[in-house]
């Protein structure tokens, strides 16, 4: 049975690896901006196989609101462009032959307070990773003091210390919500 701080090194390394998720996720979500990260991901169906677009082209941000996307191999630009009309971003991808661009439109309000939704509902499930986290280690406080390993005062200071790395983590979210919901609404 692990020891009180490996277990709380254990939930720290678990939680981190929760909000590292979530920045993913928040950076894939469209913003007013043109930014790699939006497509980079994308599965584009090369030669058979999904592949991440990173793999397949350099993406670059030439202007603040045009992206172009230029594959290694040229024979791969008609599956490119069809992996990023089969997104739900609503991105319209020009293909010259030898690159694609994607101009980024404005996005209305309406579109705006929908993505902020989005950005607050991947939020809460970040939230829910890391209080699943936070439940698997109070079990194994529970079994260590079933287990006379430790005291009910140790356990009680153990829950207390994983409290504060819990609060630690949702805060961290929180203002990654923040400043993603500022970045969807900024005209």
């Amino acid at each position: 049975m692990a020891t009180v701080p490996e277990t709380l090194s254990a939930t720290d390394s678990r939680m981190t690896k929760s909000v590292e998720a979530l920045q993913r996720e928040l950076d894939s979500i469209r913003t007013g901006r043109a930014s790699p990260a939006l497509v980079e991901n994308i599965l584009v169906d090369y030669y058979g196989i999904p592949t991440p677009l990173n793999q397949l082209a350099s993406i670059s941000v030439p202007e603040a609101r045009v992206l172009v996307i230029q594959p290694w191999d040229k024979q791969a630009l008609k599956d490119v462009e069809k992996g990023l009309l089969k997104t739900d971003l609503g991105l319209v991808p020009n293909n010259d032959g030898s690159i694609i661009r994607i101009n980024i439109p404005v996005l209305t309000e309406e579109r705006r307070k929908e993505l902020v939704r989005l950005v607050g509902k991947k939020v809460e499930e970040a939230h829910v990773s890391v209080r699943n986290v936070r439940r698997v280690s109070q079990d194994e406080f529970r079994q260590m003091e079933r287990g006379k390993e430790l005291s009910q005062d140790e356990v009680r200071k153990a829950q207390e210390q994983l409290q504060r790395l819990t609060d630690s983590y949702i805060g961290q979210m929180d203002s990654l919500r923040k400043e993603k919901e500022t970045e969807v609404m900024e005209v």
